[in-house]
């Protein structure tokens, strides 16, 4: 067989070498697991604290509705009527203005209903509005009302 002539040498020498080896995709892939391995934590974690930032907001919201269905009732709705006398009117209450609430009651941010209580079982409370948290029942896990 006769010798290569320069310039088909050097394309097939170029022809052999594109491409990446088994070896640097090995390595490609075991950076961007350790880098996945760092990170998701982290955004986990940050996630969990946007839920509970997203739970106090929304709890001092609705407490400030709360306070303008109070100024036109005159009273807090009680604990039977619930966060409902907030999008309908209650038996009883002549002077609702409302709904005060657009669409239904509000879920909170791990899609669970909040829960109300009036008159609050907490000294200094007029009533509580509290968030069950990610455990959904933990009293540890529980946001309420300032």
């Amino acid at each position: 067989m006769p010798p290569l002539s320069p310039a088909r040498n050097r394309t097939a020498r170029a022809h052999n070498e594109a491409g990446f080896t088994l070896l640097e995709i090995l390595v490609v892939i075991a950076i961007l697991g350790l880098l996945i391995g760092l990170v998701a934590p982290a955004a986990l974690r940050q996630l969990g604290n946007a839920r509970g930032s997203v739970a106090k907001q929304s709890i001092e919201r609705i407490g400030s509705v709360l306070d303008l269905y109070r100024l036109d009732v005159g009273t807090y709705p009680t604990t039977e009527q619930g966060l409902k006398a907030l999008v309908a009117r209650p038996s009883g209450a002549a002077l609702w203005n409302g709904p005060y609430l657009k669409g239904d009651v509000p879920v909170d941010a791990w899609n669970h209903p909040y829960t109300y209580r009036s008159p609050s079982t907490r000294a200094g409370h007029d009533y509580d509005l509290c968030s069950a948290g990610p455990g959904n029942g933990a009293a540890a896990d529980a946001i309420c009302n300032p």
